[in-house]
């Protein structure tokens, strides 16, 4: 049975968060990728909305620097040892290239705020809600869901403007997210949202 929930808008200054939005995950010639042409697509369409109010714009990447460094991690998943600081994997896709001054946290384990500066950043930002996109939606995409959750951030999840390798770990972790953490919304509802917001 399901649980009861409120529906949360966005306010007026939600933030962009691209968790992961790599070259490793967007080429399926990555071991840890896959082919997500549409969900590039819907990150784009965002991403023009927001820059376009001026609204806060975050990215993530995972990049390992050290063996310590998501030790575990990598242990379970082997394919992660690409990671590497010189690798063309860790940067964010060139199709959705950040501009200067559009910050791009490094982490090593599934959260963008586990390790990372994105809480701060967040609250310099004056982010009163966010919008959480990206890859994969059963992994790093649902942990910065939760955390961002637990640092009482409203979250929207466009369901477009995120993917998973797995379809049926991304319908399920859709489900659960809408049930407890999140709305899960078309990308359509969200850029109408946002066409009401002040622009900054």
């Amino acid at each position: 049975m399901d649980l009861q929930r409120q529906s949360l808008t966005l306010g007026q200054r939600p933030a962009l968060i691209l968790v992961d939005m790599i070259h490793a995950f967007t080429d399926p010639t990555c071991p840890l990728g896959t082919e997500c042409p549409e969900v590039v697509q819907a990150n784009f369409q965002l991403l023009q909305a927001f820059r376009a109010r001026q609204l806060p714009v975050f990215f993530s990447t995972v990049v390992f620097h050290a063996p310590e460094q998501g030790r575990v991690f990598r242990q379970r998943v082997p394919a992660l040892n690409v990671l590497t600081p010189d690798s063309h994997w860790v940067q964010v896709d060139a199709r959705l290239a950040p501009l200067e001054g559009e910050a791009v946290v490094t982490k090593q384990g599934a959260s963008a705020f586990f390790g990372t500066e994105l809480a701060s950043l967040l609250q310099q930002s004056a982010a009163d809600s966010t919008v959480i996109t990206g890859l994969t939606t059963s992994g790093c995409v649902r942990a910065t869901v939760i955390d961002a959750m637990q640092h009482n951030y409203p979250v929207q999840v466009p369901k477009e403007a995120v993917g998973d390798r797995n379809p049926a770990a991304h319908q399920a972790n859709l489900f659960d997210l809408h049930a407890k953490y999140a709305d899960v919304v078309s990308l359509d509802h969200i850029l109408t949202q946002l066409s009401q917001t002040e622009s900054h």
